[in-house]
């Protein structure tokens, strides 16, 4: 994908959107607390890891797609 120049300092896209995906793993992550609470989730942290990555997933395709 590139770099984005902010000022003479060169930004990965990549870091731009893995943030991006951060923020809405936390934000998906109030949700998934309460299923965590009851016990539906086995393992919280290999499911926020998985969540994560699909998320990250997600957001490049839709660089990708506005890139088009």
């Amino acid at each position: 994908m590139g770099e984005l120049n902010l000022y003479g300092v060169y930004v990965p896209i990549l870091l731009i959107q893995s943030i991006l995906a951060y923020v809405l793993l936390k934000i998906v992550m109030i949700g998934t607390d309460r299923l965590v609470d009851r016990g539906w989730i086995a393992w919280p942290s290999i499911f926020n890891l998985c969540l994560y990555v699909v998320l990250l997933f997600l957001v490049h395709g839709l660089f990708i797609l506005c890139a088009i």
